[in-house]
């Protein structure tokens, strides 16, 4: 990928920049699903974990569990969840707003005090077109898209997954490399400066091969 092209990654609509990883060790849990879907799941954020060679943990010593998955049918399924307002500050006009815009999915992340991630909750609508994925292929894109703060649009156009010819989905390559080299030791959690695409790109660039 060029330089530019990884800056799009993380700019949104208006090109302001802004990088930020996972500062703690992941804690995942998944709601609404059962056990053989839970385990795809936890199976899906362990593939990135171990891709990008940033830890997981059970519990969070701060929130217990630090990476939630919510899968449901319906928006409204949501603000009958136990005590989950309490970690969605005004529940009750999100899903309104996203029942209006006809979303099926959304990611609410939390930092700490450098910027880097110290927690996401992912909400996906089972109904309609990700009712028909495979659980594999979910799960897979699902997990890739939390362990960065990507731009709004930057799989707007195009899954993070490519499809093989034997039907399977993968992590495209371009992408596996982009979560590779931003978790470098060396790069910092967070960013907000869009030269930081010129440092991911040699990042990017020096990752081995084969």
């Amino acid at each position: 990928m060029t330089p530019d092209e990884i800056e799009a990654l993380f700019s949104d609509a208006a090109g302001n920049f802004r990088f930020a990883r996972w500062g703690r060790p992941i804690a995942p849990i998944v709601f609404g699903v059962d056990d053989a879907t839970l385990n795809v799941f936890k199976g899906a954020v362990e593939a990135l974990s171990a891709l990008t060679q940033h830890p997981l943990t059970e519990t969070d010593t701060e929130l217990g569990s630090n990476l939630m998955f919510f899968l449901f049918r319906d928006w409204a399924e949501l603000v009958d969840l136990p005590n989950l307002d309490k970690l969605v500050p005004e529940l009750g006009a999100l899903v309104t707003r996203l029942e209006a815009q006809g979303a099926n999915q959304y990611r609410l992340f939390r930092f700490d005090e450098q910027g880097a991630i110290k927690a996401a909750f992912v909400f996906i609508r089972m109904d309609g077109p990700l009712a028909d994925w495979p659980a594999e292929s979910l799960a897979l894109a699902e997990a890739s898209q939390v362990f960065l703060l990507w731009g709004e649009q930057a799989f707007s156009a195009r899954s993070p997954l490519a499809r093989l010819p034997n039907g399977a989905d993968i992590l495209r390559p371009e992408i596996g490399d982009v979560l590779r080299a931003a978790y470098a030791p060396e790069l910092p959690q967070a960013d907000e400066d869009s030269a930081f695409a010129l440092r991911l790109f040699a990042r990017v660039s020096a990752l081995p091969r084969g």
